[in-house]
């Protein structure tokens, strides 16, 4: 084999390895996170990723979203938040950027299980794309900064929002996706429709003002 056709292999091999691990990414790795508003305690079973690829990353995330509970109710569950935070997550390593996300979580204040499907669009993508110069104010320097995180934000009633976010950069809405019940319950139907009870404080508040809906 000649000197040049070699070149021309190891070079198609290695685009070819750098496509499978996420080739489209102007960063290692985005992340995918979760919170609640105040007080709504929620319980991921799963979430699970199909990237642009095609590949399946299944329980990317799972377990408790981010959720606030200040002391004697002085909390406010109603409303998004103008600038969600990253919520609890982790990246989703090796992926390339996601096409689909599938949830099936627990709401603990009703209680009521849930799940949907989170059509990722491509203008999406391109957000997460682009890199833009902005100013980080807790290091006093100008960066090039990606938004390279979806958070979505879990409400009662199987209501869900998802943003865009980055670090010194504002967040992106870029959906908002009207869950469905799932008829099986908690676990698939493997805990006889038993849920776990939500936090003391939740609960206190909950008792007290009842869930906000309509308010998400």
């Amino acid at each position: 084999m000649s000197k040049p056709l070699r070149v021309v292999i190891v070079a198609f091999l290695l685009s070819g390895c750098t496509f499978a691990n996420g080739g489209s990414l102007p960063y290692d790795a985005w992340r995918l996170g979760f919170y609640s508003p105040s007080y709504m305690d929620v319980w991921i079973e799963t979430a699970d990723v199909i990237d642009m690829q095609g590949n399946v990353y299944r329980r990317a995330m799972s377990g408790t979203a981010e959720t606030l509970r200040p002391p004697n109710n002085t909390g406010n569950p109603k409303g998004w938040p103008a600038r969600p935070g990253w919520g609890k997550g982790k990246y989703v390593m090796r992926a390339d950027l996601p096409k689909k996300i599938y949830v099936r979580w627990q709401s603990l204040v009703e209680p009521q299980t849930y799940k949907m499907a989170i059509d990722i669009p491509e203008s999406t993508r391109e957000i997460m794309r682009k890199g833009e110069k902005t100013f980080c104010a807790a290091d006093g320097k100008w960066i090039t900064g990606y938004r390279e995180a979806l958070v979505v934000g879990l409400a009662p009633g199987g209501i869900a929002k998802v943003w865009v976010v980055g670090p010194c950069l504002t967040p992106i809405e870029v959906t908002r996706v009207q869950a469905e019940i799932d008829p099986r319950g908690p676990y698939e139907g493997q805990s006889g429709g038993k849920y776990d009870p939500p936090s003391d404080e939740s609960k206190a508040y909950v008792e007290k003002f009842g869930v906000p809906y309509g308010s998400w």
